[in-house]
């Protein structure tokens, strides 16, 4: 019995450094890169949606009219344009924008922000923006967080079987688009 004690023991230690390590390991790298490349996968109904983004992190710095400017295009993460691809036709606005794959700009503001879905999801930063590319541009309006969201967040809600969100968090900020199948 007292070998079984033992063993048992000894097993949950070993588990439990393993746990802190793999946990310790995990904010080590976090905090080692600048932006962590994402990917958020959801289905709201039947259809598929994936976000892919880079998450940049507030690290102590002014994000919201600081190192993100007002009233300027922004690739809403870093490095490459977020991209967010879906299987199914969408409603946005009441804009149908048919299935495929596109990237998501914003504009901030302190009041109200601008999302935009651009037909050039393959680009660098806002690079190559250009306006007559965008599908739809829709007007939100930002919530105010009660803790700060570290890295840029995105996350897809479905709400129902034909309606749901994308929502972008970050610092102390979150905005939601709202989404309907057609």
């Amino acid at each position: 019995m007292r070998i079984q004690i033992a063993l048992f023991l000894s097993l949950i230690s070993t588990l439990l450094f393993a746990q802190h390590e793999q946990h310790s390991q995990a904010s080590q790298a976090d905090t080692l890169k600048k932006s962590i490349p994402k990917e958020v996968h959801a289905q709201i109904g039947d259809a598929h949606m994936m976000i892919h983004y880079h998450a940049p992190a507030v690290r102590g710095r002014m994000i919201w009219g600081g190192l993100v400017p007002y009233g300027e295009v922004w690739v809403t993460g870093a490095h490459s344009a977020t991209s967010w691809e879906f299987n199914k036709d969408i409603v946005l606005n009441n804009t149908i924008i048919p299935a495929g794959k596109y990237a998501i700009f914003t504009i901030p503001g302190k009041e109200k922000w601008t999302i935009i879905i651009n037909k050039n999801w393959d680009q660098h930063l806002t690079d190559e923006y250009d306006a007559k590319d965008d599908l739809v541009r829709v007007e939100v309006f930002p919530e105010r967080l009660a803790n700060t969201q570290e890295r840029v967040k995105y996350s897809i809600v479905a709400n129902g079987s034909t309606k749901g969100s994308v929502t972008i968090s970050w610092e102390k900020i979150r905005v939601s688009l709202p989404v309907e199948l057609k």
